[in-house]
């Protein structure tokens, strides 16, 4: 079974695909007896929601995949040598982890996959999502001469294995301008800085989805956008907030529009 799950456009295709790679909240059946119940009852470092806020997008005419399984399965949004994106200290869970955010243990003792485990996930679980959105992105630029690949994150406002201060509303991540053209990390960053107080660069760069699919040069870009949960979920950040989400929701809106009118100019 595909570990992605596709909302195809409802109206006339447009450059643009959301990748989420972090939505998802299952667990394949070979696996799932090798965690600890109490830490998959919880999943709690799950971007919640973030494929029901996106909903509006295929009427736009933009394509969106998200994750099937959760990121403790494999995270998509990491090397798959395990190379660090950050060398600052900071907690970073790896492409298999085996601890949560906080450092808390996910696996049963004995049951953290060995390196051929690593390789089968990858195989399995990591490669399958990243063809089918260089296929996407492929389609696009065939057919439009550019595309963009918008990758869709969320985290709740406090990690302090993080930062040890609250996140910004939202942080826009193009490894320093590397990933996308600045045309449109300008649009962005203007439109999104109406409403939300945006950072950029900092402190999330984009992770590998963004530095690995994003080619300027190719005409190929890639965005990433993190943002708080309590933008769209309760103070609680576990329930989704109709009226916060709907706000967020218009703010993407707008901003999708500008960045299609300025890919197909």
């Amino acid at each position: 079974m595909t570990p992605f799950q596709i909302i195809e456009p409802s109206s006339s295709k447009v450059p643009i695909i959301i990748s989420i790679p972090h939505c998802g909240t299952e667990f394949p059946d070979e696996l799932i007896n090798d965690y600890l119940p109490e830490q998959v009852a919880s999943i709690d470092d799950t971007d919640w929601f973030l494929q029901d806020l996106n909903d509006f997008a295929s009427s736009m005419g933009i394509t969106v995949v998200y994750a099937k399984y959760s990121r403790w399965v494999i995270d998509l949004n990491r090397d798959p040598q395990s190379a660090p994106l950050y060398n600052d200290g900071r907690l970073i869970t790896g492409l298999t982890t085996t601890t949560d955010f906080i450092g808390n243990p996910i696996y049963k003792t004995g049951k953290e996959p060995d390196q051929t485990e690593v390789e089968r996930r990858l195989k399995v679980y990591f490669w399958p999502y990243y063809q089918k959105l260089q296929q996407l992105l492929e389609d696009r630029k065939r057919e439009f001469g550019k595309a963009l690949l918008w990758d869709a994150h969320s985290i709740r406002r406090m990690v302090p294995t993080i930062r040890k201060e609250a996140f910004p509303e939202m942080i826009l991540g193009d490894n320093d301008e590397k990933s996308a053209d600045k045309k449109l990390i300008d649009i962005t960053l203007s439109e999104l800085g109406k409403i939300y107080q945006v950072n950029h660069n900092d402190p999330f760069k984009g992770g590998h989805i963004t530095r690995y699919f994003g080619d300027p040069s190719n005409n190929i870009h890639a965005l990433q956008l993190e943002r708080n949960k309590n933008l769209y979920m309760d103070d609680s950040e576990r329930k989704f907030d109709i009226s916060r989400a709907n706000k967020m929701r218009e703010v993407l809106n707008a901003n999708f529009a500008k960045l299609i009118e300025e890919l197909v100019r």
